[in-house]
């Protein structure tokens, strides 16, 4: 299988080194009856140790030239040949007795889409341990006020507790990407929320963040929500979208609800 050449639209950068994949599954710490979903098997370098303690993983892989090679290897894990973006989760869901479980070297380039596909079921979805950029990870985790801090923090802090595990040098990987990569354990909140509160929470957020260097008073005078007076939000629109914290976006998404 190693003859396969990683294809760059598929963003394909194989995890070979040993110490960073039981890094990996010991941060998952996958039980035998959990609803176990890896992004992008590949060449199975994780699947292998995942399946040695999950046999009935699901693993969704896009690539069908791999598709033969990891049936033979695993044959007890239910293979999917799929974009992960196109699965269905709520269809795994409806079939398993636990909420799922998400692990992968997922394609750098489609790792908001991820993530927010993960955020859209978070009722369903437990947690999720990803190799993503660290540049992304230092955005995932940034702090109210710091440079990394925007859309992706202020929602993942919503819905979720958020952890970058390590780093992880660029030489572990074949072909070997020009930036770092870092490991991240996102745990979803346990939350009642309606799909309407969801939808506003998520529309501020990125409304308030459209226009960044402006005021908060600006940004949302530019969005979708220009025909509401904010004025009585209790919510200082002089600030800048960054100097705010999770509590006060969700104070401005209460008062568009009102």
């Amino acid at each position: 299988m190693q003859k396969i050449k990683p294809l760059k639209r598929f963003g394909q950068n194989y995890l070979h080194d040993q110490n960073i994949l039981n890094k990996i599954v010991n941060e998952i710490n996958p039980k035998e009856d959990d609803c176990l979903i890896e992004i992008g098997p590949g060449f199975g370098a994780l699947t292998e140790k995942l399946v040695a303690r999950n046999p009935n993983l699901i693993a969704v892989e896009i690539d069908k030239r791999v598709i033969e090679e990891l049936k033979s290897r695993f044959p007890s894990i239910n293979l999917i040949q799929k974009d992960f973006l196109e699965l269905d989760l709520n269809e795994i869901d409806k079939s398993n007795k636990q909420r799922l479980r998400i692990a992968g070297n997922i394609p750098y380039n489609l790792t908001s889409p991820i993530i927010f596909k993960l955020i859209a079921h978070h009722k369903i979805v437990k947690d999720a341990v990803l190799m993503v950029q660290y540049e992304v990870a230092k955005r995932m985790t940034a702090k109210q006020g710091s440079k990394d801090y925007g859309i992706l923090a202020v929602l993942l802090n919503f819905f979720c507790d958020v952890e970058l595990c390590f780093k992880v040098s660029p030489n572990v990987f074949y072909p070997r990407p020009k930036v770092h990569s870092a490991v991240v354990h996102i745990i979803f909140k346990r939350m009642e929320i309606s799909e309407e509160e969801k939808k506003t929470f998520i529309s501020i957020v990125k409304a308030a963040f459209g226009n960044r260097r402006k005021t908060l008073k600006n940004s949302l005078s530019n969005s979708i929500f220009a025909n509401i007076n904010f004025t009585d939000s209790g919510i200082d629109l002089s600030l800048r979208a960054e100097q705010l914290g999770t509590d006060d976006f969700i104070k401005l998404a209460k008062f568009v609800h009102k």
